[in-house]
């Protein structure tokens, strides 16, 4: 094959690869009248060279264990993911680059997660995806770490991710990079693309800082690739130094040109989020020497170099599938951890092993999550958590628990710093890597910082567990700055979240069970600082009915009135039945931990629990009301927050606030009378 002397390291063929995938990104973006070209034409020579030469996968099996996985963390250049994943043989047909941004195509406006069409992860929200990266970094290590003997190497991939000035200037992955350098992920490498273009203009507008400089003093291995994104002799030659590197993380500063190719869109921002139009598509082909009336043309040597390179990642899988089976005889304990946790098994009987507390004893819901933990963790090894600065405060760390660090990748605390946001991000990425789970806690008032992560994690279903303590005013003295209001209503609102807020310890326990034996998404832990009086299972309901998202716990033949709330109101709610009942007032008392497993239960369950001919109805929380209208009805009462909270011991800061036994009598009282 010649050599291709305008663009050196590159053959003719591989330059017509690369032709290929700029114009299927274009063409994708023209059809659906909707999207970014520019990036993607930019950077096609490198994500080509990425994919072709040094990149492990096999698209016949895309969810095989070693396989090196790809971020693009840019994701808004969706189109560049998609023209690769058709090339190189994935689930991916020119039918659905043709439906690029249409209603129920597998080529959506930015990468969705779906391991088994080959995206690794959710991106386009920015910084999202290198910090998932990061998590990721991780989660190699520790298994690297935890799996593999002498002579079995089952775990031995790189994380390549494709990020852009966006990305860099999202501050979650400026947290997630520090972590990174801070932990010497040598085996995270970051492609910048360094095309000067965003939408408002040229970076120069409000990006100057030396971005080098700045991965540098993270504790980076940076390689820097001028010229316009085409010297891919140069390209290469950072991603082999990236191969050698043994102590930190790479970042490759790679200089591009947005557009490339475009007679007269190149380096504009008009390129970065509107198709180019037919006639520059024209132009450009023209240029090219391609054929101006083909669009969506793949040529038969693309095609058939590209199944080459596929052929190759099946014999490279094979090759692991056999060591894998010799590693089965020699460690077959081991080998049986990795196919339990990669068929989601945890292992072990929960039920067996989570701690049971002393009815009529005072537990903080997050002493009983720290209990939780120091029982099952010594158990569940590909189970990873830790806190944002927090630990001593989120009881996340349990007995024998080791730091993962540098030296120490056998660790499985993660110390994340105070970086909310990059902690969502990278548990997000350990959770995807198809063998670990990750949990990760701070305060809920912090969950603000951390939502963009969250949100993605319910978006994409992945199994990240978010432990939020400090759960309401009961936070107390540090005053309304850290006491959550409206943080309860906010996570209820994001689809796909399982939302726990347990009433007492062994409430808890059962919150617990439930995250760690379902994997199909996300969930929340909401938990006080406050004591809370362990309720007595024989008298009430049993705790576990948590499944079921909520159940009785003061049961009444004809309730006049329900009590409904969830945690540390719980108590509030059952002292209140019990001075109605003494004026002859029949209540019945709901504990509701999980709004959402609760809306997942059959008509006739949820009548039972909430009967709808009781249309009075009290609802407690130390929250705002927003969402209790569902439950209450038109006629409820609901006895709450309406505003921020105030700097005072939290007994103290219930009672100015009405969050009392007689508040909620009250407005028993008054929810029957407006019913009368």
């Amino acid at each position: 094959m010649s050599v291709n002397k305008k663009n050196p390291g590159l053959s003719e063929l591989d330059e017509l690869c690369i032709q290929t995938i700029r114009f299927l990104a274009m063409e994708a973006v023209q059809k659906a009248k909707s999207g970014h070209p520019g990036m993607p034409m930019g950077m096609a020579p490198a994500a080509y060279v990425l994919w072709t030469k040094y990149m492990r996968y096999n698209p016949a099996n895309p969810k095989w264990h070693n396989r090196d996985r790809f971020v693009l963390s840019a994701g808004h250049g969706s189109t560049l993911l998609y023209s690769l994943l058709h090339l190189a043989g994935y689930d991916m047909s020119l039918d659905e680059l043709k439906s690029f941004r249409q209603w129920g195509s597998k080529t959506p406006g930015h990468p969705e997660y779906d391991p088994e069409l080959g995206v690794e992860v959710t991106t386009g929200p920015l910084g999202q995806g290198i910090s998932n990266a990061v998590g990721m970094a991780i989660a190699q290590k520790y298994l690297a770490n935890y799996f593999n003997r002498e002579g079995f190497p089952v775990i031995d991939y790189k994380i390549y991710v494709i990020a852009s000035d966006g990305d860099l200037q999202e501050g979650i992955a400026s947290e997630a990079s520090s972590l990174a350098g801070h932990l010497g992920l040598d085996n995270l490498v970051v492609v910048y693309d360094d095309n000067h273009i965003s939408i408002d203009g040229n970076t120069e507008l409000s990006f100057t800082e030396d971005r080098a400089k700045r991965f540098e003093a993270y504790g980076w291995n940076v390689q820097t690739v001028g010229g316009d994104g085409n010297d891919m002799a140069a390209f290469e030659k950072s991603l082999k130094n990236a191969g050698k590197e043994k102590h930190r993380p790479t970042l490759i500063k790679l200089r591009t040109h947005i557009a490339f190719g475009s007679p007269n869109k190149q380096d504009t921002a008009g390129a970065h989020g509107s198709p180019l139009g037919d006639d520059e598509i024209r132009l450009m082909k023209e240029n090219y020497g391609w054929d101006p009336e083909k669009s969506f043309y793949v040529p038969e040597e693309v095609s058939a170099h590209m199944r080459e390179v596929a052929a190759k990642g099946a014999e490279t899988e094979k090759a692991w599938d056999k060591m894998f089976a010799d590693y089965a005889d020699a460690h077959p304990e081991l080998a049986g951890q990795f196919r339990d946790a990669a068929e989601g098994k945890l292992g072990i009987n929960l039920d067996e092993i989570l701690p049971k507390f002393e009815a009529g004893s005072s537990v903080a819901t997050r002493k009983a999550s720290g209990a939780v933990l120091g029982a099952v963790m010594p158990k569940l090894p590909l189970i990873m958590g830790g806190s944002a600065d927090l630990t001593p405060s989120n009881n996340t760390h349990f007995a024998d628990a080791k730091d993962f660090q540098k030296d120490a990748r056998d660790g499985r605390y993660l110390r994340f710093g105070i970086r909310e946001h990059a902690m969502g991000a990278i548990l997000n990425g350990i959770s995807v890597s198809g063998l670990l789970r990750a949990y990760g806690g701070t305060f809920l008032v912090f969950s603000d910082y951390m939502r963009g992560a969250v949100r993605v994690a319910a978006l994409s279903k992945y199994p990240s567990i978010f432990v939020f303590t400090h759960d309401s005013i009961g936070v107390g003295e540090d005053g309304p700055t850290h006491q959550p209001v409206e943080h309860m209503a906010s996570l209820r609102a994001i689809p796909n979240l399982v939302v726990f807020r347990p009433a007492d310890a062994n409430e808890t326990t059962q919150a617990w069970k439930y995250a760690l034996e379902n994997r199909d998404g996300p969930a929340a832990l909401l938990l006080t600082r406050q004591g809370l009086t362990v309720l007595d299972q024989e008298k009430y309901g049993s705790a576990t009915n948590v499944s079921k998202g909520a159940y009785v716990l003061v049961s009444a033949d004809k309730p006049d009135i329900l009590l409904l709330a969830s945690g540390s109101e719980i108590g509030l709610a059952v002292e209140a039945a019990e001075k109605l009942a003494a004026e002859g007032i029949s209540a019945q008392v709901v504990s509701m931990p999980c709004w959402e497993l609760f809306e997942k239960q059959g008509r006739e369950y949820k009548d039972s629990i909430i009967p709808p001919q009781v249309k009075a109805r009290v609802g407690i929380e130390a929250g705002v009301e927003l969402g209790w209208s569902k439950w209450l009805g038109d006629k409820g009462v609901f006895v709450g927050m309406s505003s921020f909270g105030a700097s005072a011991p939290a007994k103290i800061c219930f009672e100015k606030f009405g969050i009392t036994v007689e508040n909620v009598v009250t407005a028993a009282k008054k929810s029957m009378a407006d019913i009368a």
